[in-house]
């Protein structure tokens, strides 16, 4: 088994001057709408995600269209079989199992090679299990993985409206999910579209936008490069953390982050990560006092589990700063709050300002501290990358880059120990 102790990984933000818009695939992202009384237990789920993410202790490029699970998920088009039954998948780098059979029935062709292995994947606050086969997948026109591992889901809760999972996250989150072979690694379809030649390099680009209505196609994912229509902007470099169970995942470190000017919501370097398959933006318990403290008259609203912030108090709203790398993060007042409009979606109470910050079940001081979610990616880009041989001849494994959400200006992040210009390998 590889150990993954030995992977050295970073995350960089870097001014970047050109990207060749061939040299990779861009698929669109859509958004679906679940019922109110789904939405209504997201907070919930966050949590209870959160809490599993902590007990882990173990040729070109495409950009493909993603859609916002009524506000909520992000959903892919993936064909499986040939010819192919086409999936909508959510979007996971929290994850990195891909299976199908939440919705629509996997469907078995030529291409599905049963591996006599059984699945089971567990994910907070849902799980399949079924069968695990060899298939051709189909991330998007010309972009064919062959003998894909991917799961027949049997048996499932909690995918209500979706068909599965494509898995983005670290190849080493597979292990112990396959029986018998339970120390065996499943690659990912990042893996395999890298040995099969489909990319040069191991990059996957995620934009996210803020969701006007269900079902709304304005995202992207971009597998093997970075597209440069989707940001402008200087790119920030910071290591990956060496942090566990942070380290497992998308995992960077804060080194300070401030709610305006004068309070201090986290204050000294702390490891969380980067997560697609988290809604909000969750924030060790402490900490997350500490910014709520800071809002004349928020409380927790018992029934959600969100931060409501009174009337008068919302105009008075100050920038949330997160400090990565040297450069600072800040989510203004809009991308503090849940739009009113969209709160009928949520399930909630519909003259109610509720927050988009919440807590994350335990205190600072467990080795992952915050989960950077959606709403802070709806507003900076993220890029998860892997290249071998990177400077010093070391093998690193990094991410996030964050767009910033003003027209379609960003920035994001590139894995490099380098402060800015062009990548240099040896």
């Amino acid at each position: 088994m590889q150990s993954f102790s030995a992977l050295l990984r970073a995350v960089l933000l870097i001014t970047v001057t050109s990207v060749s818009a061939s040299s990779f695939f861009r698929i669109p992202l859509t958004k679906l709408a679940p019922t109110n009384s789904y939405l209504a237990g997201l907070p919930d789920a966050d949590r209870a995600r959160a809490a599993f993410l902590k007990s882990f202790a173990s040729g070109g490029s495409t950009t493909v269209p993603a859609s916002n699970l009524a506000y909520v998920q992000y959903t892919t088009s993936v064909g499986v079989g040939s010819p192919p039954t086409y999936y909508n998948l959510v979007v996971d780098t929290g994850s990195s199992n891909t299976f199908v059979g939440t919705g629509i029935p996997y469907v078995r062709t030529s291409t599905s090679i049963f591996t006599g292995e059984d699945v089971n994947v567990t994910y907070g606050s849902g799980y399949f299990s079924g069968l695990e086969y060899f298939d051709q997948v189909t991330l998007a026109p010309g972009f064919a993985i062959t003998n894909q591992s991917i799961g027949d889901a049997l048996s499932y809760a909690d995918f209500e409206g979706v068909d599965g999972i494509v898995g983005v996250g670290p190849v080493i989150l597979t292990e112990g999910t396959l029986s018998p072979s339970t120390d065996e690694l499943i690659p990912t379809v990042m893996n395999n579209a890298l040995s099969q030649g489909l990319i040069t390099e191991e990059i996957l680009g995620v934009s996210f936008a803020p969701a006007t209505s269900y079902n709304d196609t304005n995202e992207a994912l971009t597998y093997g490069g970075i597209d440069s229509s989707l940001y402008t902007g200087k790119i920030t470099y910071t290591p990956v953390t060496a942090t566990y169970p942070a380290g497992y995942y998308w995992g960077v470190n804060v080194t300070d982050a401030t709610y305006g000017s004068t309070t201090t919501v986290i204050p000294t370097s702390t490891a969380g990560i980067v997560d697609t398959g988290t809604t909000l933006v969750l924030l060790a318990d402490n900490f997350f006092e500490s910014y709520m403290r800071a809002i004349p008259g928020a409380r927790i609203d018992e029934s959600t589990g969100l931060m409501t912030v009174p009337e008068n108090s919302v105009l008075k709203i100050e920038p949330l700063n997160f400090t990565i790398g040297g450069t600072v993060f800040s989510l203004d007042a809009a991308a503090q709050l849940i739009p009113i409009d969209q709160n009928t979606a949520w399930g909630l109470s519909a003259n109610t300002q509720y927050g988009i910050v919440s807590y994350l079940g335990t205190n600072s001081g467990e080795g992952l501290d915050f989960i950077i979610g959606q709403k802070f990616m709806e507003k900076y880009y993220a890029v998860s990358c892997r290249i071998t041989r990177w400077l010093y001849s070391l093998d690193i494994d990094g991410i996030t880059g964050f767009r910033h959400g003003q027209q379609s200006r960003w920035f994001m992040e590139l894995p490099s120990f380098i402060n800015s210009g062009p990548r240099t390998f040896v």
